[in-house]
């Protein structure tokens, strides 16, 4: 009985793993739920809390605005994560460029309590590239619970969107806009502020 269960299992880990090889590439999990393995930031404002990554200026005055990076850059992918904020602004940075004293500069997915959330932002660079009607965008948010983006980057086309509603399609005409980068969290200079996310996880493309 145990060599025909164990036959059994090996054929569905096989199939299944034939399956993806033949199909769209796996989402790989870019957070590990128990530390910041594979990230990098102010070990005074981020931490992991009930396998969710903790963003917060409670304790702190920030100079400027401060992030939580990747190590390892990416081209084209499929990025998800899910988010909660406690007041104030923050954002997601892909393709972006690692600075001195946990500064980062690039494209941001914006989340923001009031106006900005799910614009495309340049940190540090151009400024808002594509904005959105805040008030649509407000529709389809969850107050006080956890809300996804979904942010794709394929070439210089980059979509987002949150909790399945689409708040950018933008494509890049700027030759020399970067077309790899690090990821990263945000938290923003000015009031205190809170933000967390979980199951975050990227999908890496051609």
């Amino acid at each position: 009985m145990r060599l025909d269960l164990f036959t059994f299992s090996s054929a569905v880990i096989l199939a299944s793993a034939t399956v993806t090889s033949a199909g769209e590439p796996p989402f790989r999990p870019l957070f590990d739920g128990r530390s910041l393995d594979g990230w990098n930031g102010d070990p005074d404002l981020w931490s992991v809390k009930d396998g969710v990554i903790v963003g917060s200026t409670e304790a702190t005055t920030l100079a400027h605005n401060s992030f939580l990076s990747t190590a390892k850059t990416y081209k084209n992918f499929v990025l998800k994560a899910k988010f909660k904020l406690r007041n104030h602004n923050s954002g997601i940075q892909f393709r972006s460029r690692q600075h001195d004293d946990y500064v980062v500069r690039g494209y941001q997915a914006d989340i923001a309590e009031k106006v900005f959330m799910g614009i495309l932002y340049d940190e540090g660079g151009r400024g808002i590239l594509q904005n959105v009607d805040a008030a649509e965008v407000k529709k389809h948010l969850r107050d006080n619970d956890w809300n996804e983006y979904v942010i794709t980057a394929d070439g210089p086309h980059i979509t987002q969107s949150i909790n399945g509603f689409q708040t950018v399609d933008y494509t890049e005409q700027d030759p020399n806009a970067a077309k790899e980068g690090i990821i990263a969290l945000q938290l923003h200079a000015g009031p205190k502020m809170v933000v967390e996310l979980k199951d975050i996880a990227i999908q890496e493309l051609p």
